[in-house]
């Protein structure tokens, strides 16, 4: 499960020729365990300060038949769909996601 949102961070995050899983889960320690938790379940250390509790991430798949919400997830992060904790899209990541969009081949 934290593989592929670790999957998912590093396409999104970074425009690089090479990127790996070992990327995105350095992106997903920086920018999304403060409020995910570094096990993504939603018990980061910031978690307690939200009016709207930080989404369980280890439940993607079960709570969706049993796969994993890939382009959902990439919504999120990307801010093509609101998230209502953050009143809109996911503002803290600014730059980190300016470039050229990717193309991401999925098993489904």
């Amino acid at each position: 499960m934290l593989k592929a949102l670790s999957f998912a961070l590093a396409v999104l995050a970074a425009p690089l020729a090479a990127q790996s899983l070992e990327e995105g889960a350095a992106a997903f320690a920086a920018h999304c365990a403060g409020c995910h938790g570094a096990s993504a379940a939603g018990d980061g250390p910031t978690a307690a300060l939200m009016s709207i509790a930080p989404a369980d991430l280890t439940r993607l798949a079960s709570d969706n038949g049993g796969m994993f919400p890939m382009v959902r997830v990439i919504e999120k992060i990307d801010g093509t769909a609101d998230v209502a904790a953050h009143g809109g899209a996911m503002p803290m990541f600014g730059m980190l996601l300016q470039g050229p969009s990717v193309a991401i081949a999925t098993e489904d």
